[in-house]
């Protein structure tokens, strides 16, 4: 019997997880490690933020459908990872072996790069529900007397499309309540445009997003590396193409979210010759270890190079539908690999997204991610809003019910409307 441990119990991790044992089945075990009980859907933190959904709504207790699909489940806090002894060090001071160990952590936050920034700060985060409900706390207190509201994304940042989202369903939000005409909003970023979001932009997504900014009374700040944040301050530095600095800003807010740079988690990250300096795995093109043949790794703690150099560093995101591949290619290479067979399969790499701007929103499609590319598609409409409030439901039914996996196939790429164009 072959032991697959999964570390990481977030949308890479379970999808991992229940597929990994219907392609196994009872001959092998596979055990899901995360530290907390809960999945959590963490595309609805913007709206978490807003109270426009509470945190039970937007998250599926584990113990229940893990145990329906027979995967051992095991709630607790990984402290190391022994990897030439092929077995996990538990903060309980257990241990876990493992025959294959599949890594999907997902990032450390490193709100420390930037002095006073995050939730120990002085700025909220919507990086997981926690944080999105503490900002809910704050956004309360901020609408009883409003002020100047600042959102962006600190340098080095690789998820640039909630940050956009939370400008969008802020201002959304802010109408609603009648109140947005005494709140200044400023976008501050590391992207070296509007629309770029990592991605070196996707179709026309340039124009898109500066005209949605501009027809919301966005102001924005672009190439802006945020230095510090002290209260009711961001510091950021604005850079020119060539990399100096072009200007100085100081920008007032009574609210402020910024997303921060990623690293990878202490325990992964601290396994010799497994991680890149800040901490993400290095993998071949089948998702495995360059250094231990019985690891694998997928989602946002995987390398990926930036897709190209920007002025201020900007890292490549890893959306779901690359996810998804990821984890597919993981299973069937695990799989191969008890089997006695090569280890062949690969994960697509290709880009989607849903950006819910509170009333409308906007859908981008790049594959592969990296240009150039086979097909770039990017649209706009109320139809995405209503896609991914939908597409919400539809997704914590499946982690519920024990069939994520293949969700962004099946349901992202139907409600565009292009599965013809899907790699």
């Amino acid at each position: 019997m072959a032991k697959v441990a999964i570390l990481g119990a977030g949308l890479g991790g379970v999808a991992c997880a229940y597929e990994m044992k219907k392609k196994l089945g009872a001959a092998h075990q596979v055990t899901l490690v995360g530290s907390s009980p809960y999945f959590e859907f963490t595309p609805s933190n913007p709206w978490v933020a807003v109270g426009w959904r509470k945190p039970e709504q937007t998250r599926v207790e584990l113990a229940g459908p893990l145990a329906d699909k027979d995967v051992r489940w095991l709630p607790k806090v990984v402290q190391a990872i022994d990897a030439a002894n092929s077995k996990l060090l538990l903060q309980d001071g257990t241990e876990e072996p493992y025959d294959y160990l599949a890594i999907t952590t997902g990032p450390k936050l490193a709100f420390d790069e930037v002095p006073g920034l995050g939730p120990n700060g002085h700025t909220v985060s919507i990086c997981t529900q926690a944080h999105a409900l503490a900002a809910w706390e704050q956004y309360q207190e901020f609408v009883k007397n409003p002020g100047p509201i600042v959102v962006g994304a600190a340098g080095s940042a690789s998820c640039f499309g909630p940050a956009y989202e939370m400008a969008m369903i802020l201002d959304t939000d802010l109408r609603r309540r009648k109140i947005r005409d005494k709140v200044p909003m400023t976008y501050v970023t590391s992207e070296p445009y509007i629309g770029h979001m990592g991605l070196g932009g996707v179709g026309d997504s340039k124009g898109l997003m500066e005209s949605t900014l501009r027809q919301r009374h966005i102001q924005w700040v672009t190439n802006a590396k945020v230095t510090s944040v002290e209260p009711g301050t961001v510091h950021a530095a604005e850079h020119n193409d060539d990399g100096t600095v072009r200007k100085e800003h100081k920008l007032p807010f009574k609210f402020a979210m910024i997303l921060p740079a990623f690293k990878g988690v202490d325990a992964v990250a601290a396994v010799p010759d497994l991680c890149n300096p800040r901490g993400f795995v290095l993998i071949d093109e089948h998702q495995r270890s360059k250094k231990y043949r019985n690891i694998f790794s997928a989602g946002v703690c995987v390398a990926i190079p930036p897709v190209e150099v920007t002025p201020v560093p900007t890292g490549a995101p890893k959306t779901g539908f690359m996810i998804e591949s990821m984890v597919h290619a993981i299973c069937e290479n695990v799989a191969a690999d008890i089997a006695g067979s090569a280890a062949e399969a690969r994960g697509t790499w290709n880009a989607i997204c849903l950006a819910d701007f509170g009333d409308t929103g906007a859908a981008f499609v790049a594959l592969p991610q990296i240009p150039p590319r086979n097909v770039t598609w990017a649209r706009e409409g109320k139809w995405v809003h209503l896609a991914k409030v939908a597409f919400e439901k539809y997704f914590l039914r499946k982690v519920q019910t024990g069939s994520i996996t293949p969700v962004y196939e099946k349901y992202v790429l139907k409600t565009l409307g292009i599965e013809a164009l899907k790699q």
